[in-house]
């Protein structure tokens, strides 16, 4: 017999495979929760008949939906039967859990009607998660951060304790789970990990590319990353050429302010030919004068 106790996913028995996880055996059965919350419900309708009003009876279970889904209240009295108690997190009660979550023995995680377990077995920590096909190894390291994580995403995190060490009575009637070895629990993993890829590959090769239109590229998606990193430089780089071609350089700029200068005469040029114009427009005055002088000695003659 393995170590660890592993119950994979059945219809909605979340909350079910959670509770034998945490007690490592199967302990209870779909059957034994359902009792249990018939039981919390009858007590509720009573004291709903107790109360003032005496008017509102509640036909709907609030302890377990039609398809297999329990409440906390339902965990919490099956755990109470061999004397374990769950706590909020965040409650003062829990404040050591809260510094150093390794230092406990297992906790409840819960969101959407999904219930896992995290509990540590022959001191070595297992995400006990019935959608998983086996239990996880973790760290303490990753389980502080998982714990953070789930609680900053919304998850309720509850706290069990008790004595972990006695052996819980096993029910018959439950056929979910199965004992592993942590190597075995491993190699499970392993294996599902292998698949999902394949699987991921096959459907990649049938999916259309992937188009990333902001640098035209199109890049399909069963290509690395090194490749993808590649092209995006690639298209870069022909986007820089295109308006270095664009731009002229600076050196280039430079010759033509060169030229440009070149081509105007510069300050003492101008103030000469301005002479040049005013002696020459001179000298045409003086030929005037000197036509009209000669016109009027002609006439006197």
């Amino acid at each position: 017999m393995g170590s660890l106790y592993h119950e994979r996913q059945v219809s909605k028995l979340c909350a079910l495979h959670c509770v034998n996880a945490v007690l490592q055996g199967p302990v209870f059965s779909e059957l034994d929760l359902a009792a249990i919350a018939s039981d919390l419900d009858k007590a509720e309708r009573q004291m709903m008949l107790n109360s003032v009003s005496g008017d509102f009876i509640p036909e709907v279970s609030h302890n377990v939906s039609r398809n297999g889904d329990f409440s906390i209240q339902v965990l919490t009295k099956a755990l109470e039967v061999l004397d374990f108690q769950i706590i909020p997190l965040d409650n003062p009660v829990a404040q050591a859990a809260q510094i150093n979550p390794a230092a406990e023995n297992s906790y409840i995680c819960n969101l959407h009607n999904h219930w896992f377990c995290l509990r540590k077995v022959d001191n070595e920590w297992y995400n006990f998660d019935s959608m998983q096909a086996a239990p996880e190894h973790i760290s303490e390291f990753r389980l502080s951060v998982s714990i953070d994580s789930l609680k900053a995403s919304g998850w309720s995190i509850f706290l069990v304790r008790g004595d972990f060490t006695k052996e819980c009575p096993v029910n018959e009637s439950n056929g979910y789970g199965r004992w592993l070895t942590p190597e075995d629990a491993k190699r499970i993993l392993d294996s599902a990990s292998r698949k999902r890829d394949r699987a991921g590959r096959r459907r990649r090769f049938f999916d259309p590319p992937v188009r990333f239109e902001r640098k035209g590229i199109v890049l399909s998606d069963d290509e690395d990353d090194d490749g993808a990193l590649k092209k995006a430089i690639a298209a870069s780089l022909r986007e820089s050429s295109t308006a270095d071609e664009k731009q002229p350089d600076s050196s280039e700029n430079e010759n033509v302010e060169k030229d440009e200068k070149k081509s105007q005469p510069d300050s003492s040029e101008k103030e000469k030919l301005e002479k040049d114009e005013k002696k020459s427009q001179s000298d045409c005055s003086e030929n005037d004068n000197v036509e009209k002088d000669a016109k009027k000695s002609r006439v006197e003659g």
